[in-house]
């Protein structure tokens, strides 16, 4: 006999999680389809080192907001994997654990779920399985000299498991910045190739950027206040809060001893082509430091805030770097790759016209045009929150209060029969 429920939830992820509560909250039943084998899977991939960027006042698991003696610290990869697992146990959480979902499809009114367990049927679906589901490295690092050891930094873990000899890093946004300055710490020789990713300051005048992000309302910009096009999926900016957190500049690098390389283009064995621009690069950095700090200012100026003055650090080193075009791989001693290219998404199993042309959930909030059918957990699904631990239970409080409706809908409708 096929089980049913009322609601699925797909991904036992931050978000899957939230909205399962607000649902155990309203009474619903419900159950969470998570495929890896244990709680807080995207957490324990990442390296051994791994902090957390944002303080830990913007945890904000519904019913599990940071209560602690340390704000301002940040939770490193052991204390956030504690924090899920409590999580599940506290809120007893009805997850089911080793179920991958090959398809979701609506049929008669309700959903009907393919997983590797079997099939299942609900009333209402929510897919909670985030925008970041796949390691995404590019087709040419397959033509690659055989003797060069790649992994995505997804499967990086400690400089120790890395070969001995030069590391290239490719991409500077949060993983590949913090991957890179490990690696150069740990006494490795290192190429990094830069990316557009901004810059921010871990703290200025007086304050966590995030506390003035959070000010000036940087969180609250829904989706329909950003620029045309997919800029809610651009590049995280530099930032670490690890050893208690601080700023990351490339310049800062380039003192550190850094290589400082442009995007790749192309690799033929162990010839790398550069692409021109990594001074471009670095200015686009110093100048999304430069706004953002402009913009503190001028809050701190116009809500008369007592704040004490600060001058950042200006640092140029990185345009004294020789750009690049080609990078040998054997003669600078390279033995590693590590592509820190970011993940991409695949929502193909989800079989009911929901998606547009580049593969994304038509939706408004979570809700698309499907009844019954959710999306959560995407970056600006609604706000700048969206996709952050930070704004979960917004989110899913919205996607939980539809589903109650949807769910009293589908009764009525019933019972009228």
């Amino acid at each position: 006999m096929v089980e049913h429920f009322t609601t699925i939830i797909i991904g036992g992820g931050q978000s899957g999680l939230s909205i399962s509560y607000f649902l155990k909250q309203a009474g619903l039943d419900h159950v969470i389809f998570e495929k890896a084998d244990q709680p807080a899977s995207a957490w324990r991939n990442r390296w051994d080192s791994f902090t957390l960027v944002t303080p830990n006042w913007m945890l904000q698991l519904p019913g599990a907001e940071y209560q602690g003696d340390h704000p301002e610290a940040f939770l490193d990869r052991e204390e956030v994997i504690a924090y899920f697992e409590s999580y599940i146990q506290h809120e007893h959480l009805p997850i089911r654990y080793g179920i991958q979902v090959s398809s979701v499809e609506k049929a008669q009114n309700m959903f009907q779920v393919k997983t590797s367990q079997g099939e299942f049927t609900a009333d209402n679906v929510v897919i909670a399985v985030g925008f970041y589901q796949q390691s995404k490295i590019p087709s040419f690092s397959q033509n690659c000299s055989p003797d060069i050891y790649q992994i995505h930094s997804e499967q990086y873990r400690n400089p120790g498991m890395i070969p001995e000899g030069a590391v290239l890093v490719v991409g500077s946004a949060q993983s590949g910045s913090q991957i890179a300055e490990e690696l150069n710490e740990h006494g490795r020789e290192v190429y990094l190739s830069v990316s557009e990713a901004g810059r921010f300051p871990r703290r200025y005048r007086g304050e966590d950027a995030d506390v003035w992000m959070e000010r000036m309302g940087y969180f609250e910009r829904t989706v329909d206040q950003l620029p045309p096009g997919q800029a809610r999926f651009a590049a995280s900016a530099h930032g670490t809060g690890k050893n208690g957190g601080h700023t990351i500049n490339m310049h800062q690098f380039t003192r550190d001893g850094i290589n400082l390389v442009g995007r790749i283009r192309d690799i033929q064995n162990s010839l790398v082509t550069i692409e021109p621009g990594l001074h471009d690069c670095l200015r686009k950095a110093d100048q999304f430091e430069e706004e953002f700090v402009q913009e503190v200012d001028r809050y701190i100026e116009e809500n008369h805030l007592s704040a004490p003055e600060e001058t950042l650090p200006h640092l140029d080193d990185g345009f004294r770097v020789e750009e690049l075009t080609e990078l040998r791989l054997d003669e600078a001693g390279i033995s590693s790759i590590i592509w820190a290219t970011g993940y991409t998404y695949d929502f193909s199993w989800v079989r009911c016209s929901v998606l547009d042309d580049d593969g994304l959930p038509v939706n408004d909030w979570g809700v698309t045009p499907c009844p019954g059918l959710y999306f959560i957990g995407m970056p600006f699904l609604h706000s700048g929150k969206s996709g952050l631990i930070y704004g979960c239970a917004e989110d899913t409080a919205h996607i939980a209060k539809a589903i109650v409706k949807n769910s009293e809908i589908m009764m009525d409708a019933v019972s009228r029969r």
